[in-house]
């Protein structure tokens, strides 16, 4: 017994001695791989430029014009809750929670803030015992899908409304909403039928480790350092201001912390899918890889979302990682003229829906405690903002036949 148990420990050593030189080796050689690939097509010296332009490109033009839209945002949506609008957002959602999402009604506080704010702010709410308490475990685990398809998704629509196509990114709003619906009883089916010891109330499950914490979100207003304080005897003029710097101040640390994704994935993504014949170190310059492969099944994407180019699939592609990473591709796809009100509409329910899912999921379903979950919770949100995307789609070439 002794022997098989030194056999195995040596064993398992020499696994991990193997393991601590081969990963390093094959990352180097992917690196290699895909760096030596770009260099190939466009020279060593053309893609440095390029990289590092695009970069400084994106910093200038798009970053500042995302976070200027974060900064109103944040103050706006600081303005709706000091002053009790986001309060009646959530009755007016109330109804419609259980008969479309199989929620109880104060799930719709979680599309509110969600909405106003990113995917992780249905975490605090999801940690809250009072909150907690109104949802079967099955339920509360959903809530992760539910959150995640309106992260900020105020951003998003008032940046596409920016690009010219308010009609466009109201119907992307509509595929988001089918997109949430579809995720949200997905992840419940498939949570069910893997643990149906999950159709208890919070309350009567042993072992959830649910604290009672206050709601951190932007529709309670206690006297919280983060929150702006409403004291009766403060002046209408005086909430007002407060909200607005406290809102505007969030809204440049959002802005801030998009920066990374659109500088890093947006400038690679862009090297691969821009279509470039003579490279010169500009920005913006690509080798055309992911077109050239999207066009050899160029007529499923026609008929499913409606994308005519297929640099188009950036947008999807990237936004499965950030989402602000993905706006920032939408102005230089305007500057070529391939953005029409189809392909915003897509992109808003898209983007919306999916919000970096693949970056967050994992850490939401960790913090609350279900982190065996997190493949189906990934699972379900894949099937479900591809749909979005297909409904988005059709529903504006429904409507605008409609309208005319």
């Amino acid at each position: 017994m002794a022997i098989s148990i030194l056999k195995l420990t040596s064993r398992h050593r020499a696994l991990s001695g193997n393991r601590r030189w081969m990963e390093p080796l094959i990352f180097l050689i992917v690196l290699l791989l895909f760096f030596g690939y770009l260099s190939y097509r466009m020279g060593l010296a053309n893609m440095m430029n390029t990289l590092m332009q695009t970069s400084y490109s994106l910093l200038l033009e798009t970053v500042f014009f995302i976070m200027g839209i974060t900064v109103l945002m944040g103050a706006l949506s600081k303005l709706l809750a000091e002053f009790g609008v986001v309060d009646l957002f959530e009755k007016i959602l109330r109804p419609l929670m259980k008969p479309l999402f199989n929620l109880p009604g104060v799930a719709a506080l979680g599309a509110v803030v969600t909405f106003l704010s990113d995917n992780p702010a249905i975490i605090a709410l999801s940690k809250n015992n009072k909150f907690a308490q109104n949802f079967k475990v099955y339920q509360l685990v959903s809530l992760t899908n539910f959150g995640t398809a309106w992260g900020m998704g105020l951003v998003v629509l008032m940046f596409m409304m920016a690009q010219g196509y308010a009609t466009g990114a109201l119907i992307g709003l509509l595929g988001a909403a089918c997109g949430c619906i579809i995720s949200t009883r997905l992840m419940q089916r498939f949570t069910l039928k893997a643990h149906p010891e999950y159709d208890l109330m919070v309350g009567d499950f042993e072992g959830l480790n649910i604290k009672a914490e206050p709601m951190k979100t932007l529709s309670n207003r206690p006297k919280v350092q983060t929150e702006v304080a409403t004291d009766e005897n403060q002046s209408t003029f005086m909430r007002v201001l407060n909200s607005l710097l406290d809102g505007g101040k969030q809204g440049v640390e959002l802005g801030m912390g998009i920066i990374p994704g659109v500088l890093i994935i947006s400038t690679l993504v862009m090297m691969l899918t821009f279509n470039t014949t003579e490279f010169t170190g500009a920005a913006y310059q690509g080798v055309g890889l992911l077109p050239y492969l999207a066009d050899k099944v160029n007529w499923l994407f026609v008929w499913l979302f409606g994308f005519e180019n297929s640099e188009l699939l950036a947008f999807p592609m990237t936004t499965l990682g950030a989402v602000g990473a993905a706006i920032g591709l939408v102005p230089s796809f305007a500057a070529q003229g391939i953005l029409n009100g189809n392909a915003v509409a897509v992109f808003t329910a898209m983007g919306m829906c999916w919000s970096g899912f693949l970056s967050t999921h994992a850490a939401m379903l960790d913090t609350m405690g279900f982190r065996h979950l997190i493949s189906k919770a990934i699972l379900a949100h894949a099937i479900a903002g591809f749909f979005a995307g297909v409904i988005a789609h059709w529903a504006y070439v429904g409507i605008t036949l409609l309208i005319g």
